[in-house]
């Protein structure tokens, strides 16, 4: 009776120490500090495609090429059509082909009326303008200077007039393209009183007087 009364005892205090141990268990166990949950960042958001970026041209350049190109091609259709060396010279007045004095004169020698030598180079190269021009007329001009009588001077005008134009004739130039004149002493081209003015003034001179 006693030994069981003594068991019942040991058997007491052992359920009372398991239970102070798991109560002790479970206090700890209990107080141990809540880990906090780990943190995990939110994924990072795709990376936008990004469109890149053209820079754009300057126009300036490209307008100005297109403005000149267009300038050219308005200037090709209205532009004249070229002009030959012929027609030129018939859009001319007669006075600013007289002007431009195309015809040589020639000189002469005092009181005479032949054609010296040094003469007849101005006289061909007068001729072959002529053949070119083939439609112009002129006025062959017989000049005389001062000295010796208005009657004189207006016959030895007539003649250097008139052996001027004999020697076109010569070179090929038809005497209906040609017409002769006098004007003796009264149009000096130097109104001089000396050897110097006399020779200018002994003269055939030439005006274009229809093309």
């Amino acid at each position: 009776m006693k030994r069981a009364s003594l068991k019942g005892d040991e058997m007491k205090k052992i359920i009372i120490l398991s239970l102070s141990i798991f109560l002790i268990f479970a206090y700890f166990t209990s107080c141990k500090p809540k880990q906090a949950p780990e943190f995990t960042p939110p994924p990072a958001p795709a990376p936008q495609e990004q469109t890149p970026v053209v820079k754009e041209q300057p126009k300036i350049e490209k307008v100005e090429k297109v403005e000149e190109a267009e300038k050219k091609l308005i200037d090709i259709q209205f532009a004249e059509p070229e002009l030959s060396e012929e027609e030129i010279f018939l859009k001319k007045s007669l006075e600013e082909i007289n002007q431009e004095s195309p015809i040589q004169m020639v000189h002469f020698d005092f009181d005479k009326f032949f054609i010296r030598e040094d003469a007849k180079p101005a006289l061909e190269a007068n001729a072959k303008w002529l053949k070119k021009y083939s439609t112009v007329k002129i006025l062959l001009e017989g000049h005389c200077d001062e000295r010796g009588t208005e009657e004189y001077n207006f016959a030895l005008g007539e003649k250097r007039a008139k052996n001027t134009f004999d020697y076109l004739v010569s070179l090929g130039i038809a005497s209906n393209r040609m017409t002769t004149i006098s004007y003796g002493k009264s149009q000096p081209l130097d109104k001089g009183h000396n050897e110097i003015a006399w020779q200018k003034n002994r003269r055939s001179q030439f005006t274009i007087i229809g093309k």
